[in-house]
């Protein structure tokens, strides 16, 4: 999979658009909880902000591709799955390099997979 540029500052913006107001708006939550807790690695509250956005997130975004009975569904469920089960194993401190990953993997993941479903949900 192509490797997407990382943002800096950390923060969505108009090359992440995926055209559904809902999913656009969540995955600027997404952004923003990552970046909170990179910027407070030992702030508890502020990962659990990050794993309740993203759980959330990922419930909206399935149920759509649910609905549209998208071909890829299986496939992009896995990805979520994975990725939440590495964030639920996550514990305060932070280290650097976790929070580096998740900030590559959320913007590999929009650019890399979710861009598949536009127009598609």
């Amino acid at each position: 999979m192509e490797a997407y540029e990382i943002p800096s500052p950390y923060e969505w913006d108009e090359s992440f658009r995926v055209f559904y107001d809902k999913l656009d708006e969540q995955h600027k939550g997404l952004f923003k909880g990552i970046f909170d807790v990179c910027k407070s690695p030992s702030d508890a509250s502020a990962l659990s902000h990050l794993k309740h956005v993203l759980t959330e997130h990922f419930k909206t975004e399935e149920g759509m591709m649910k609905d549209a009975h998208f071909s890829d569904y299986d496939n992009h469920k896995h990805i979520h799955d994975d990725f939440e089960k590495q964030l639920d194993a996550q514990h305060v401190p932070i280290p650097v390099e976790k929070v580096t990953a998740a900030k590559e993997w959320l913007v590999n993941h929009i650019k890399g997979i979710d861009f598949k479903y536009k127009t598609h949900l």
